[in-house]
């Protein structure tokens, strides 16, 4: 069950809690921040919300979805991601989402809160749950059958509520939910670009900036400003960036800046002027070469909806494909207080 927990923003003020945010809690009778179901499921149980109209929002909890069959089309950050049999697709708290209307994707679909993870097993997988991983993850085919099997055996436990003593029924469902995450993050073709690093000492420093970066993007815009907070040279940043993500600092800065523009001027309806404020900018008119330059897009043709034939991303997924443009940056989310996926 997702509970909208969207606090109105001050009368006469804009802001991210325009796009609700939705926490998680089970179904009545079902223990514990985990839920397990299938996507066709998910679709069959619901005639009209999150796809009809489609409405931007925001998660507090973690979901994967395994697709099986067909093809899904799921945005995340303002991106349509297309999810193809074997692959899957990884949503995390604070990310922008938009469902789009029901197609033919089938395959388990696995929700639950970061405090599940026993503390030992979520820093093993610190770099998938990270905000910044990848959306879309293509696991190796020797990895696809096992990760498949265990998917389908944490749905039928979850669905034995009631076989078994309560304490062991969620044990074991949270022994195979983090025996799943710890096979898909370290499954070839899904490690984020650098996860080895971690526990090294230049991979530390790269997660004390990401963290820096993720607290500070809003006012600080430079590497140097970063080493000076982490205690290290600008060289020595440079190098745990590039070594760890394969790009500089001051990419790394852009691109989260350039990300909250997307989700300020698409979910929650910002205008250029007031993203620019928020975003440190001297003025509209920088902001807008800034974002124009990454996008192919004015601030404006984004905030609406328009196509360009300009490149506008050049990210990619984890299987190297390129990621599509939201068309639903127009529309005004409609509160939903509740919507169970029991």
């Amino acid at each position: 069950m997702m509970v909208d927990k969207r606090q109105p923003a001050p009368t006469g003020q804009a802001g991210p809690a325009e796009v609700p945010l939705y926490g998680f809690q089970p179904p009545v009778g079902t223990p514990f921040g985990l839920e397990v179901s299938t996507v066709e499921d998910f679709f069959a149980e619901h005639d009209d919300w999150p796809w009809n109209p489609p409405r931007p929002v925001r998660v507090s909890f973690h979901y994967l979805i395994a697709v099986t069959e067909g093809e899904l089309l799921h945005d995340v950050d303002h991106l349509t991601r297309s999810v193809a049999p074997g692959q899957w697709l990884w949503v995390r708290p604070g990310h922008t989402l938009c469902w789009h209307p029901p197609g033919t994707a089938r395959g388990p679909f696995i929700l639950f809160e970061p405090d599940v993870l026993t503390p030992g097993t979520a820093r093993l997988l610190a770099p998938l749950t990270s905000h910044e991983a990848p959306a879309v993850l293509s696991p190796h085919p020797d990895d696809a059958t096992w990760l498949h099997q265990t998917a389908l055996q944490l749905l039928d436990e979850h669905r034995a509520l009631g076989r078994r003593p309560l304490d062991v029924h969620h044990a074991l469902r949270r022994s195979m939910l983090e025996s799943l995450l710890l096979r898909l993050a370290n499954a070839p073709g899904t490690t984020p670009t650098g996860a080895a690093m971690a526990g090294t000492g230049r991979g530390d420093t790269y997660g004390r900036f990401a963290d820096a970066l993720e607290l500070h993007f809003r006012e600080l815009h430079r590497a140097a400003d970063y080493a000076e907070l982490l205690g290290c040279s600008v060289r020595t940043l440079s190098r745990a960036a590039r070594d760890t993500t394969g790009k500089g600092v001051r990419d790394l800065i852009g691109e989260r800046r350039l990300l909250e523009a997307r989700r300020l001027l698409g979910g929650a309806r910002w205008d250029a002027r007031s993203v620019a404020a928020h975003l440190g900018f001297s003025d509209t008119a920088n902001f807008g070469r800034f974002f124009r330059d990454r996008t192919g897009l004015t601030p404006a043709a984004f905030a609406s909806g328009e196509d360009t034939t300009a490149p506008w991303d050049d990210r990619t997924d984890s299987d190297g494909s390129h990621p599509r443009r939201s068309s639903y940056g127009r529309l005004t989310p409609e509160k939903v207080s509740r919507t169970s996926l029991a």
